[in-house]
């Protein structure tokens, strides 16, 4: 559940949910919920549970939800009062990482358990970034061993990010200012230390209040601290980045360059900025086949859980069999890499299709933006591709190994 061990809120919860289940239970009736129909395999995965509406996120409002126990939405949908006042909704599921779009204090008042699919594409996004900084390293003659990465944001993503930079042999910084206070590790140094790295790299969830705010946390009094020499990644949340600010770094030079995933005001972007970064993507970077199957599976155990029905979604039989990846003979290794990455996720199609939005007006572009998320083809992990490599090019395999792929002798 949301709520960490000893909320008051979790006994609650705890104690209203035998009525809750009861109460469906006495009606006689299937379990109603109403699942975004963007959700992979949302009718396969609910199906078990109850009788299951599917909706459009940008059409769905409270009158459609009148009779349904339990609602489960993607982060573009806002869950609050002026969705659920007046429905019977018992249960708010998001199929993402972050709860941004969760009014929570609304449904601890109203006694609604909700949930999320927390660290379900975190290797996702460290595949993304893997890409990314290949790619840019490639075009700016980069050598990333001899850089320093920041990561702000430890989490599950963070986390991941982190492993797949040393596999690359780059440096790396964590800054976690929760995780320092809980633990009191040094391991996690502080935000000003960070922001000397060569590239930073944002993976924190997006907070307006409370004691660790991330709202706008890069804006002009940040990037008037960086350097020419300092590159930006965010793959958390738009707004975690001040865009105009950013825009106006970019445009004097301040900072090297950028690449983003996440925009400000999404869908309706600005598409100035896309105009000056390394790389922009449609908010895909978590955008995987297995980490979209294990998102849908996290929600469909949390209800499954919370209503007591006792019921799991088998997904071993979505997964194909490992395809097969060939690197160019006398390849460097360096290019060995890139080869590989490149076959698994190709990042540069991504930047692309979204620039092909650049000339539209407004609303098209907008709808665009939704089309390019909404209808993306969900790329699998690097976890299924096998890389034959020479027995002798044990460092190359060490490499390929640490950022996921299968290895085999060749």
């Amino acid at each position: 559940m949301a709520f960490l061990p000893g909320s008051p809120y979790l006994n609650v919860f705890e104690n209203f949910r035998p009525y809750f289940v009861k109460e469906v239970r006495l009606r006689g009736e299937p379990m109603i919920l109403a699942v975004d129909d963007v959700i992979p395999y949302w009718r396969e995965a609910f199906a078990p549970l109850g009788d299951v509406r599917s909706f459009s996120a940008r059409r769905l409002r409270a009158e459609d939800l009148r009779d349904v126990d339990a609602l489960v939405v993607r982060s573009v949908t806002r869950v609050g009062p002026e969705l659920l006042e007046g429905t019977r909704v018992r249960f708010v599921g998001t199929a993402s990482v972050g709860m941004d779009n969760l009014d929570e204090a609304y449904l601890a008042a109203r006694g609604i358990p909700y949930s999320n699919a927390a660290g379900c594409n975190s290797n996702a996004v460290a595949e993304y970034v893997t890409a990314a900084l290949l790619v840019v390293a490639r075009r700016r003659g980069w050598e990333l061993p001899g850089k320093q990465l920041g990561i702000i944001g430890a989490g599950h993503v963070g986390s991941a990010v982190e492993a797949k930079a040393r596999a690359l042999g780059i440096g790396v910084i964590l800054c976690d200012p929760p995780l320092a206070d809980a633990t009191g590790s040094r391991r996690y140094r502080p935000f000003d230390e960070v922001l000397a790295a060569d590239v930073l790299t944002l993976h924190v969830p997006l907070a307006r209040a409370g004691p660790y705010p991330t709202w706008h946390m890069f804006g002009h009094s940040v990037f008037e601290r960086l350097t020419e020499r300092q590159f930006l990644v965010n793959a958390s949340r738009g707004a975690v980045v001040d865009g105009a600010a950013l825009e106006a770094a970019l445009a004097s030079q301040r900072i090297a360059g950028a690449v983003l995933d996440v925009w400000e005001g999404e869908p309706r972007i600005r598409f100035e900025l896309l105009d000056r970064v390394d790389l922009g993507t449609s908010h895909i970077a978590g955008y995987s086949f297995d980490g979209k199957v294990r998102c849908t599976q996290m929600i469909v155990e949390a209800l499954s859980r919370h209503f007591g029905l006792g019921t799991a979604w088998s997904t071993e039989h979505l997964f194909p069999p490992p395809k097969q990846l060939e690197v160019p003979p006398g390849a460097s290794g360096r290019e060995a890499v890139e080869t590989a990455v490149s076959a698994a996720y190709d990042i540069v199609r991504d930047d692309a299709n979204l620039r092909a939005l650049r000339d539209l007006p407004p609303e098209p572009a907008a709808a665009g933006f939704d089309r390019l998320r909404n209808e993306y083809p969900l790329r699998p992990e690097f976890r299924h591709y096998s890389v034959s490599v020479d027995p002798r090019s044990v460092d190359l395999a060490a490499t390929l190994t640490g950022l996921g792929f299968r290895v085999a002798a060749g």
